[in-house]
């Protein structure tokens, strides 16, 4: 008689267990998640939802796969630390699928970083015609180089002499080395050509008549300094602008001449822009200007590489094609011989417009990617895989993306789950969150109100729990009922950078404008190639801030200036020794705070310094208070550091300890729902959604009369962007005027003016399909945002 067989033991393991996990905010979580399932982690922002799921299960996941290979392999890898848990159980391979915006570097488009330009080369080498050689010929990154010299080689114990000749040939233009730009000087923003020097022709930052320049000028002898520039011989206006190091003497003084461009060269584009004064930064974007090269036309490639055809089209030509159309394309060649190579290219192909990515081209520089771009083209990789009972770790996955295309992502997301995998996605959207198996709610609140787990469940659950996300998670943000008049409006005419098809559009002024449309209709082509640039223009977009481990908060914002002068002016001091970076930093630990024990293959270990106990400043320093002495209430600089937005706010705020300059800057912060974040934070330990926001109270300072804000809800919990549209509101009133790319419905409901660009995107895009009201907009539900912003508001 046949038993009911026992469950093997190898099926029991159908959960992660994490046991007291204190990684950045986390306070001891306990939280069991069900294996292939796809579970959503939902937050305000900052509660600690990346900490427990990228800083934790997924840190530990590849820390562990790094451990299987040999020590000698580990000693090339990145150094991963175990992370601050008890117990980690049940883990599989973890695959990060995260937001960061893919490498600004000028040498890698869309095609190298997902690998089919690699098969396209492959392919032109074996098809094109004429053959000109391997597949390096075809690429942007390998230059053509020959050589021929004499070896000596050793054969039967004698030395024989022989003439050897080597050439590679590769794809490079030689003119712009692959770059497809080539840079210049704009010369009328280094001086007034109808000035003389000593008129104060030049306008370069620092460049005065009054100081050593204006003796070397006067005294070098190359140049007239009373003679206007636009009156300079050839000989004389070389030597203002290209002149070599060259020895001369002024007033008995030996010192070096060299001309205006070397010397700019040397001293400010040697710098990281983004570490330059706010000056000096304006000046070098004004000068630099990039014009596409003559040679290669902006394709990166030499005109060997372009010769070479398949069926009429070399490999730029198909590489400027848009992605849905380059696959069209591939599916026209019958070329038996390449069949499995075509095959290939068409799958990769394929799932770019599968994942609603069709409107990009392989030539797209990666660096102009939106985070949501970004993140979608690393997923490209992982749709056709054959793995299974992998973990697949999303940090948002539907940022920058239109509610038209949320759905075709969360059907790649049960995709994904469906073959056995499990899904672990950070998110904010209620449509992301309604697909999920398994909910787990983070919070209460941010910062360090928050590293608790406040729900685990279903869906329904979390809908009639008490917790923030479970009382946000159907707000409606209602079309207003009356909206502002504008005061102006910003001309645009004939706009066609990208796919824009010579859109002509008036944006109006005093008011809030949301620019929508769906994912690569041209919203930020429009507003960042046609407004941007404009003077009074304030853009904040979705870059990375730029910071190591001892940046914070306070160094960002600019708030520790007035704090260290306060400080020093109360004790009579240098305001240097209050900087962990300079004069006051601990001598052990150099200021970092933690002492770092590098072992090897083995984990680097990070201990607090016990010198100055994670403090960061020598001991002498921190006699040093403001606002009294100590037991009057003073705090010192260790002290501040720790505060919270909020608290600082109120100690600088009034008493003995006020800093108008300080505070301006903290009520920015707080203004912006950043009042819990700590000032000496490092900035690496921040969410994406509070880097933007800490970015938005930076800008907020500068003095301009229009705003661009690109997604300013990225990364904001549902009660957060509540918070954000009065904010907005406040900008407005106070008479600045805003202008939101936006896919948020609640922002495109509070607008005061609308307008939608499609109907689709990449060519189906470039212009405007709409003008007017939200509720305009909502009446003639003729565009799919209308459709979608007709069924938010339940109209």
């Amino acid at each position: 008689m046949a038993t009911s067989a026992e469950p093997h033991p190898a099926d029991s393991h159908d959960l992660i267990r994490v046991q007291g996990a204190r990684v950045n905010n986390l306070k001891d979580v306990h939280v069991e998640i069900p294996k292939r399932r796809l579970t959503v982690f939902t937050g305000v922002s900052g509660s600690g939802k990346s900490s427990l799921v990228f800083g934790t299960i997924a840190a530990e996941s590849q820390r562990m796969i790094n451990e299987t290979y040999s020590a000698f392999l580990q000693g090339f890898m990145p150094t991963l630390n175990r992370p601050e848990v008890d117990l980690l159980d049940g883990l599989t391979t973890a695959i990060i699928v995260d937001q960061e915006r893919m490498g600004a570097n000028p040498r890698s488009t869309v095609g190298t970083a997902t690998d089919a330009n690699a098969m396209l080369r492959i392919l032109f080498s074996r098809l094109g015609e004429p053959h000109i050689g391997s597949a390096q010929a075809f690429s942007f990154n390998v230059a053509s180089i020959s050589g021929a010299g004499a070896v000596e080689i050793e054969r039967g114990g004698e030395k024989i002499r022989e003439r050897r000749d080597f050439a590679i040939q590769g794809g490079m233009c030689a003119r712009c080395e692959g770059r497809g730009s080539v840079s210049d000087f704009d010369l009328s923003q280094l001086y007034d050509e109808t000035k003389s020097l000593n008129e104060g022709a030049l306008t370069i930052p620092g460049y005065s008549m009054d100081g050593w320049y204006g003796r070397i000028f006067r005294g070098c002898g190359f140049f007239d300094p009373d003679k206007p520039i636009k009156d300079f011989t050839t000989k004389e206006r070389d030597a203002l602008l290209h002149k070599p190091p060259t020895k001369i003497k002024v007033d008995g003084i030996n010192i070096t001449y060299e001309g205006l461009i070397p010397k700019i060269q040397k001293s400010m584009l040697s710098k990281d822009v983004e570490a330059m004064q706010p000056h000096i930064r304006a000046f070098v974007e004004r000068t630099i200007v990039f014009q596409t090269c003559p040679d290669c036309d902006g394709t990166r490639l030499n005109e060997t590489a372009r010769s070479a055809r398949i069926d009429g089209v070399n490999i730029a030509e198909a590489c400027a094609m848009q992605i849905s159309d380059l696959a069209d394309w591939i599916r026209t060649l019958d070329k038996p011989s390449a069949a499995p190579l075509l095959t290939g290219i068409g799958e990769t192909l394929d799932s770019f417009v599968e994942i609603g990515l069709g409107y990009l081209s392989l030539d797209r520089p990666a660096g102009t990617l939106s985070g949501g771009e970004a993140q979608r083209t690393k997923m490209i990789r992982h749709l056709g895989s054959s793995l299974t009972d992998v973990t697949y770790v999303f940090d948002e996955p539907t940022i920058g993306l239109h509610p038209h295309d949320i759905a075709r992502m969360n059907t790649l997301l049960q995709r994904l789950r469906d073959k056995g995998n499990t899904v672990l996605v950070v998110e904010h959207k209620p449509e992301s969150i309604a697909i999920a198996d398994h909910v787990v709610d983070i919070g209460p609140g941010a910062g360090t109100a928050g590293g608790e787990i406040v729900f685990e469940g279903s869906v329904a659950g979390l809908r009639a729990s008490s917790t923030l996300t479970g009382q946000h998670l159907d707000d409606r943000v209602s079309v207003k009922d009356e909206v502002r008049s504008p005061s102006g409006v910003i001309e645009v005419r004939g706009a066609r950078a990208h796919n824009l098809t010579g859109v002509d559009v008036d944006i109006p002024t005093g008011v809030l404008t949301v620019i929508t449309g769906v994912a690569g209709s041209g919203k930020s082509s429009l507003i960042h190639g046609s407004v941007a640039g404009r003077e009074g223009v304030v853009a904040i977009d979705q870059s990375a801030i730029k910071g190591s481990r001892r940046s914070n908060p306070a160094t960002y914002t600019g708030l520790l200036d007035p704090i260290r002068k306060a400080f020093a002016k109360a004790n009579g001091v240098k305001p240097a020794l209050f900087s962990a970076n300079s004069e006051g930093a601990c001598p052990a630990c150099k200021g970092a705070g933690v002492i770092y024990t590098e072992l090897g293959f083995m984990d680097t270990v990070e201990s607090p310094c016990e010198e100055c106990e994670g403090k960061r400043f020598q001991p002498a320093v921190l006699d040093y208070t403001l606002g009294g002495a100590k037991e009057d209430g003073g705090k010192d600089i260790s002290e501040v550091l720790a505060m919270s937005v909020a608290q600082a706010e109120e100690f600088f705020g009034a008493g003995a300890a006020k800093v108008p300059a300080a505070h301006k800057i903290l009520d920015r912060m707080a203004d912006v729902g950043l009042g819990y974040l700590t000032l000496g934070q490092p900035l690496t330990t921040l969410s994406g959604g509070e880097r933007q926001r800490l970015k938005l109270a930076t800008h907020m300072g500068a003095k301009g009369g229009t705003y661009i804000l690109d997604e300013p809800t990225t990364g904001l919990h549902l009660a957060d962007v509540e918070q954000l549209l009065g904010l907005l509101d406040r900008l407005v009133d106070s008479g600045t005027s805003v202008i939101v790319i936006e896919h948020h419905q609640a922002v495109m409901a509070h607008a005061d003016w609308i307008i939608d660009m499609g109907p689709g995107a990449g060519h189906d895009g470039g212009r405007v399909v709409f003008e007017g009201t939200p509720a305009e907009l909502v009446a003639g539900k003729e565009t799919l945002t209308a459709q979608h912003l007709a069924e938010y508001v339940g109209a």
